[in-house]
This record gives C-alpha cells, sequence and structure tokens, in this order.
C-alpha cells in the first residue's frame, strides 16, 4: 500500500525516540484525501474506510514503517527551551520523498507530561486551512487524513479525540538544529546539515567548502522563507504562532495551531489566545522571519569557523542581503495584487496608501483587493468614501494599464475563521456537511461558484471570531 522509506530514522538514535502511536477504542475515518495519495503513489484501491482509519490512526502499522518522534528545541515567544520534541505525533516514514506523519496519536518521551491527543476541532482546521493554502499556491504541508478516534480529550472543552495525518517535504525545523546547538554536539549538527540539504537544497552538495556551503545553506532558507511569508501576507494570513520550532527550513508552512486568515484589516492584528503582546501579529511576521533566520545562524557559527567572532563577521556580510530579501519578495507580492509586474521603491506607498484606506474603513482584506477590478474601471460601490482613495487611484493608473488578470491573483475564497468554526461545531456533533462543503468550495479559491457563495461573505459584527486557539 504504501512503499515507506526511512531516511530520519537511520541517523543517529539521538535525533529521534522510537515510539508507537497509542491504542484507540474505535477510529473512525471522517475524511481522506484520495487524490493527494493518488499524488504520492499511496495505493489504496480496494481499501475499506475501516481499513484506513485504523492505518491512519497508528492502530495498524504497515510493513516497511518505523514510527518515531522527532527531538527538537525552540525559541517560544522569544523564550528558549532546550527540550521540545514531537509530544503527540509519530512520523511514520517516508513516501516519495514526502513525510508521513500522524498527530494527535499519543504520547512519546517529548509529551511534557501531555496526553498526546489531539480534539476534532485541531483536525478539522488543520485539514482545511492546509488545503486551502495548497489550492491558494502557498507551500505548505498537506492533509491526508482524519480519524476520530471513539474517545473524548479535555482541553477547553470536552470534545471528540481525533488524528490528522500530515504529509510535509520534511520536518526539520529551526528548532531542530537548536537542539543539537544547545547540547554542543557539533557532529549532530554537520549531520542535520548535510541531511537538510540533501533534502532540501540538493544543489548546494556541490560546494566542498564546509563554512561556504553554511552560508549558502542559510541563505537559501532565507530565500525560501522571504518568498513564503510574502504570500502569507498577500493572502491576509496570520501563521500565530511563529516559534522556532514552527519554522521550517525547507521554506513551506507548518503547525496550523491559533492561524487565522484576517477579515476586517487591521496590521497589527493578532488571533493567538497565548499571543498577549502582538509578538506574532499579521505585520510583525516578516521581522519574526528574519529573527527565526538568525536564530538558524546562531546554530551554525562553529561551522563556518571555530573562531566564534570570526564565524560571526562572515555572517554579518550576508545579512543585508537576507533582510533587504524578505522586504523585497513582500512588495513583489503586495504588488502584483494590483497588477504591478515592475515593482519599485515607490509602489511602496502606493500599497501602504491602499492599505491605510481599508483599515481605516475596516473594509474585508479579501475582498477590498477581489474588487480592484471594479475599482480600476470606475466601480466604486464596495469602497466607501471613495475621496480618500483618489491619490492612491491616481498613482495605481499611472503605474497599471491592464488590470484583467487580477481575479486570478486576488482570491475570492479563503476559510474564514467563522466558517471553520461553524464546521468543527457541528463535527463535534458529528455532522461533517460544512466541513465537506468548506473541503470542495476552497479547491477552487479564485472561482465564482453560486453554489458555495455563502463562504465568500465576511462574518457580521456578532459572527466574528476574535481568538484562535493551539491544539495542545
Amino acid at each position: 500500500m504504501i512503499n515507506f522509506f526511512n531516511s530520519y530514522s537511520k541517523l543517529p538514535e539521538r535525533f529521534f525516540e522510537r515510539v508507537s502511536p497509542a491504542k484507540f477504542k474505535n477510529p473512525k475515518l471522517i475524511s481522506f484525501n484520495y487524490k493527494l495519495a493518488a499524488e504520492l503513489k499511496i495505493d489504496v484501491e480496494g481499501v475499506s474506510e475501516k481499513e484506513l482509519a485504523l492505518i491512519f490512526s497508528g492502530q495498524k502499522i504497515l510493513s516497511g514503517s518505523e514510527p518515531i518522534s522527532t527531538a527538537y528545541a525552540a525559541h517560544q515567544f522569544g523564550h528558549f527551551v532546550p527540550q521540545l520534541g514531537d509530544g503527540r505525533a509519530h512520523l511514520l516514514g517516508e513516501v516519495n520523498g514526502f513525510d508521513v506523519q500522524l498527530k494527535g496519536s499519543g504520547q512519546t518521551p517529548f509529551s511534557r507530561n501531555g496526553d498526546g491527543r489531539s480534539g476534532l476541532g485541531p483536525v478539522i482546521r488543520e485539514y482545511l486551512v492546509s488545503e486551502a493554502m495548497y489550492h491558494l499556491a502557498v507551500p505548505t504541508t498537506r492533509a491526508l487524513s482524519a480519524v476520530t478516534t471513539g474517545e473524548n480529550v479535555f482541553r477547553q472543552n470536552v470534545e471528540p479525540g481525533a488524528v490528522f495525518t500530515r504529509i510535509a517535504p520534511s520536518h526539520i525545523r529551526v528548532g531542530t538544529f537548536q537542539y543539537f546547538a544547545c547540547h554542543n554536539d557539533f557532529e549532530g549538527l554537520k549531520e542535520l546539515l548535510a541531511y537538510s540539504i540533501n533534502r532540501h537544497y540538493p544543489n548546494l552538495e556541490a560546494i566542498e567548502s564546509l563554512p561556504l556551503r553554511v552560508i549558502s545553506f542559510i541563505q537559501s532558507v532565507g530565500d525560501a522563507q522571504a518568498k513564503l511569508i510574502s504570500k502569507w501576507m498577500a493572502l491576509g494570513f496570520i501563521h500565530g504562532v511563529m516559534n522556532t520550532d514552527n519554522y521550517s527550513v525547507g521554506g513551506f508552512t507548518i503547525d496550523y495551531g491559533p492561524c487565522a486568515f484576517m477579515d476586517e484589516y487591521k496590521e497589527h492584528k493578532v488571533f493567538s489566545s497565548i499571543d498577549r503582546h502582538g509578538r506574532y501579529s499579521y505585520k510583525n511576521q516578516i521581522h519574526i522571519g528574519q529573527w527565526n533566520l538568525l536564530r538558524l545562524a546562531d546554530c551554525l557559527l562553529p561551522l563556518i569557523d571555530e573562531n566564534k567572532d570570526v564565524a560571526i563577521s562572515k555572517v554579518e556580510k550576508i545579512i543585508p542581503t537576507i533582510i533587504e530579501k524578505f522586504d523585497n519578495e513582500y512588495l513583489k507580492s503586495m504588488g502584483s495584487k494590483f497588477g504591478i509586474l515592475n515593482i519599485i521603491d515607490s509602489d511602496k506607498t502606493l500599497v501602504n496608501d491602499f492599505l491605510s484606506y481599508i483599515e481605516e474603513e475596516e473594509l474585508d482584506f479579501t475582498l477590498a483587493f477581489r474588487n480592484l477590478i471594479d475599482l480600476f474601471n470606475g466601480k466604486t460601490c464596495f469602497y466607501p468614501n471613495i475621496s480618500k482613495l483618489e491619490s492612491f487611484i491616481q498613482k495605481w493608473r499611472n503605474r497599471v494599464t491592464d488590470v484583467s488578470s487580477l481575479n486570478t491573483i486576488n482570491p475570492l475564497l479563503i476559510p474564514r475563521n467563522h466558517q471553520i468554526e461553524r464546521a468543527i461545531v457541528q463535527a463535534n456533533n458529528g455532522d461533517y456537511k460544512i466541513f465537506n462543503d468548506l473541503k470542495k468550495a476552497l479547491q477552487a479559491p479564485y472561482s465564482e461558484n453560486s453554489q458555495y457563495s455563502k463562504y465568500v461573505i465576511p462574518p457580521k459584527l456578532d459572527e466574528r471570531i476574535t481568538e484562535t486557539f493551539c491544539g495542545t
């Protein structure tokens, strides 16, 4: 069924712990991504839903699978924690270059007294948002399956337990490097670096000098993350918990905990219930992306030069270029939403003028951009106080002559918080209609479809979701 490859479990034993998933009473399949399975060459022909539920809740371990939980550390909200790891996840192995990981599958040696379980709500959220991100062309982990366990878990409330199967290009995080760095395990760092390069940046393997290879690796991770975060920003997406253990060295979105897409635009918008100081607000994501990258560089200093000051001086030479890359990618992504292809520095003013306007008028971020074709053509009914926009419109028309392709850049449909919440509430009562509707609707986020038009509408004031929660 799955031809597993287990490259990570071939690394030294200190990289992970071998551990089996928990036993659950009555696993039931609620969703399986057959199209993704086919892309990965996972053969499920003739496999019943009952069998799929057993496999993707960890009750049946397939031949060739070597379940492990990986070790890592992290800066969490700026504070360093030297020992974290997969507290509720089991990596089953790899298929065609992608990790197959169970989440919510029980305790591991890294659980830190947690139960290792997941409620159904976080599983529904990650399934919907990660698949939406994929169809919005944002590098991301994917959803293969969701299974209920037949047991309850206790978080803010009692809710059904569930297991999510995540497909990822890898699970290597900045926090993975921090784990070895804080233990002064330089051999471990070298092995992890070689593994990461082989998996994500094989073009760097030709660089014979280790210091130059390290520098190029930092730059490559920076480039990938700059592009990723710029895509988040262009969609109004807020990750919510950009700790270094949620920052992939492969440059894709991972760990959809207290994440959300903005409705009304606020540049310092925060959703996460535990982000009390706005560290991971919408506007701060670029700065945190840069900060996290510097933590990766900190880890790799011993591989650049034995003399720390010399190593730091070498890294400092590339930092301005990396910081500039983040800023340029953001401006490029935002400029494309207005139809500007040859972005120049003065376009910052144009972008900021529009964002200031929609924040002042409390306009929906997604629909404010989706209606730009009408605005360009003089149809202003969506935009109140149009006089405030006159300067912006003039600048815009001086920069752009053709906006006909904007509806392929600015989506109509995003996974809105209130609709996800409705899907979760309904699912907790055993009804998956909204969940299944949203799954289908989010596969075509740029297209108008009357069948799913209700999912386009922003929430009413009393429907707004102002807080989202971590699933642990």
